[in-house]
């Protein structure tokens, strides 16, 4: 079983995070700010300071936990860089989770009731968005809104003036909530063995230029599991 303290990074968002956390998912300490688009200049800087105040060295770590998106290019590239750089220079396993997955238990902190569904709602550029649903991501152009089934819960982030406000409510209740879930699913993936550096990849929604988008959906960078 791993011990030590495992740190969570996630960039997806113009809003990032790095946490630190106890071996069983317990968590210690977080660092939110935000990034905008510049996730390059604070990343490192932040991780520093969260060490710092808690007392803990980089020898201490015996995990790293990274959210995979789905998120913008810029964001996601310059966290799993990081991630995979510590994971791979400390010789500690990794674990990629994904952020949608992890902000939509953090929606609902009690569970979800039995028979009721979420779907996460993402911005993806100034004027689409995606909704991530029973794990499929698909792009919604411009006001085109999401066909969900009847009594699905939205949950919105990052998108102030673009969706919902009970929507809106329970992006806020995500993103609060993120660090501990990401702890609490990473340790699980890291006690399963965890990720393969070299195949560990993001999940994007702003994608680079030449990169398609087929029948409505996100093209991943990756086979979306």
């Amino acid at each position: 079983m791993t011990t030590g303290k495992i740190l969570a990074i996630d960039t997806s968002g113009t809003n990032a995070l790095v946490a630190l956390g106890e071996a069983d998912g317990t968590l210690l300490a977080e660092r939110r700010w935000v990034a905008g688009y510049r996730h390059g200049e604070e990343l490192l800087t932040r991780i520093d300071e969260i060490l710092g105040a808690t007392g803990v060295a980089l020898a201490d770590l015996s995990g790293i936990v990274v959210g995979t998106g789905p998120g913008a290019f810029t964001g996601l590239r310059v966290g799993l860089a990081t991630a995979k750089g510590l994971a791979h220079g400390l010789a500690i396993p990794i674990a990629g989770v994904a952020t949608s997955e992890a902000l939509l238990v953090a929606a609902s902190p009690a569970g979800p009731t039995e028979g009721t569904q979420a779907a996460l709602l993402l911005p993806a550029g100034p004027s689409d968005r995606v909704v991530v649903f029973e794990g499929k991501a698909t792009l919604l152009r411009g006001g085109e809104e999401p066909g969900l089934n009847p009594g699905t819960t939205l949950v919105a982030v990052d998108l102030p003036d673009r969706a919902p406000s009970e929507a809106l409510a329970l992006g806020l209740r995500a993103e609060e909530g993120l660090a501990a879930a990401l702890l609490r699913l990473g340790v699980a993936r890291l006690a399963a063995g965890g990720d393969d550096v070299a195949r560990l990849v993001p999940e994007y929604v702003t994608l680079p230029r030449g990169v398609l988008i087929a029948k409505g959906e996100v093209r991943w960078s990756h086979d979306h599991r």
